[in-house]
């Protein structure tokens, strides 16, 4: 009995280790309000323009891919993400920088299309921001939010052990900031901002 239960759990072990596979990611971030061709064209143009100055972030995880029966599977993920957007408020003529750095931890659920070279797959991510409040001349930066939560989907391909992957992120919750400024005409001037932009994130990943 003892040592058909042993070959029972040596077996049950090899089988969790085959479902199971844990890969580095790399992904670059480009903001793309939709992910339509149309948006997507003019985010790359316009990165292209801007020779990548505020316009692209990146993010550096770990992902933990899960087969389940029937082709699919579960991949929940670990990022640090950095990016930021730079605009200038036309009242003061202030040149503010909304940052974001942030932890990052997509759920997704996905299907393997063809077999494991090919999947495609869709879920939540929840965020959580590390940046502190900056100040910009005279005005004051104000996050609201410390948890927002998006959306991603996309699809990966496998050639050995690399992984290309590329997905949109879209936004369930804003990331309001609010930047402050009290000493516009001797009242408070405030300007309001969403740091949470749609998303096209394109990377590589090495499956250990």
């Amino acid at each position: 009995m003892k040592k058909i239960l042993s070959t029972a759990a040596i077996g049950i072990a090899g089988i969790l280790a085959a479902q199971v596979s844990v890969s580095g990611r790399a992904n670059m971030l480009f903001p793309s309000s939709s992910p339509s061709w149309k948006d997507i064209k003019a985010s790359g143009q316009s990165t292209y323009d801007q020779k990548g100055k505020n316009s692209v972030g990146y993010n550096l995880g770990i992902s933990v891919k899960v087969d389940l029966p029937t082709s699919f599977f579960l991949m929940p993920e670990l990022y640090y993400t950095t990016f930021k957007n730079e605009f200038t408020d036309p009242t003061t003529n202030t040149k503010i920088e909304a940052k974001s750095n942030r932890v990052d931890m997509p759920v997704l659920v996905g299907k393997n299309v063809l077999g494991e070279t090919l999947g495609i797959f869709v879920g939540p991510v929840a965020s959580y921001n590390l940046s502190a409040d900056n100040q910009y001349n005279d005005f004051k930066e104000n996050a609201k939010n410390d948890f927002t939560l998006g959306y991603q989907f996309g699809a990966q391909a496998k050639l050995k052990q690399l992984i290309i992957n590329a997905r949109y992120e879209g936004a369930f919750t804003k990331d309001q900031r609010d930047f402050i400024n009290k000493n516009v005409m001797g009242e408070t001037y405030t300007v309001k901002y969403d740091n949470r932009p749609g998303l096209l994130i394109l990377g590589l990943g090495y499956e250990f």
